[in-house]
């Protein structure tokens, strides 16, 4: 997913929580806010003074947030995997 300025903020919030952090740095606490379920992130930063230059920067760091996590989960993804065929084999020499 790749977020921008138009990326609504609960659909944002609910498909990958760990941008909450992200938020709360600009000082946006977005979590459990009324005005997320309509605000997309251009319009959440704008009414909180937040000027468009920062609102770019703000979008590159919840664009990497959302990678590492994606990363992080594709290596457990990996290591599950591995485990699983470890054990498959192990079985197999039973």
């Amino acid at each position: 997913m790749k977020i921008t300025k138009e990326t609504n903020i609960a659909e944002l919030l609910k498909t990958h929580p760990e941008t909450a952090s992200v938020f709360r740095e600009y000082g946006m606490q977005c979590v459990g806010c009324i005005a997320v379920a309509f605000d997309t992130i251009e319009q959440g930063a704008t009414s909180h003074g937040i000027d468009g230059e920062t609102i770019e920067t703000m979008i590159e760091n919840l664009n990497v947030v959302v990678a590492e996590d994606a990363e992080l989960e594709k290596n457990v993804v990996k290591l599950e995997n591995k485990e699983i065929t470890e054990s498959e084999q192990g079985s197999s020499n039973d």
